[in-house]
């Protein structure tokens, strides 16, 4: 069960139609889950800084369990996520970061229990 957090300083009113669902088919693919077992949130107009700089960035988080725990699996994760974030918010790749947190079934509570007893 992945979920990606894409935070961004873009207003809302620069981000593509249906970009929530984008990243979903986007992170499913990339991730090899399902769709339907992706979880995403987009928040747009954020004061942020990156690197110093308050020119317009996103990042954005990326947790779940098994497919996020090693720097092999990241990397090639990262190369992909970058693609689809750079084209679709029109940013270099220097103004976006990606974080990635491995959980484990007993982190994620749904349907009163946690998914480790589903």
């Amino acid at each position: 069960m992945p979920f990606l957090e894409l935070d961004t300083s873009l207003p809302a009113n620069r981000l593509p139609p249906g970009l929530a669902q984008e990243l979903c088919a986007a992170g499913a693919e990339i991730l090899g889950k399902p769709a339907e077992r992706v979880n995403v949130t987009v928040r747009s107009g954020l004061p942020m800084v990156l690197s110093g700089s308050a020119e317009p960035c996103a990042q954005l988080l990326v947790s779940s369990v098994g497919v996020v725990g090693s720097a092999e699996q990241n990397r090639q994760h990262s190369a992909r996520l970058f693609d689809f974030l750079t084209a679709q918010l029109g940013l270099g790749p220097e103004r976006i970061v990606i974080r990635f947190f491995p959980l484990e079934p007993w982190q994620i509570g749904k349907n009163r229990t946690v998914m480790t007893f589903l």
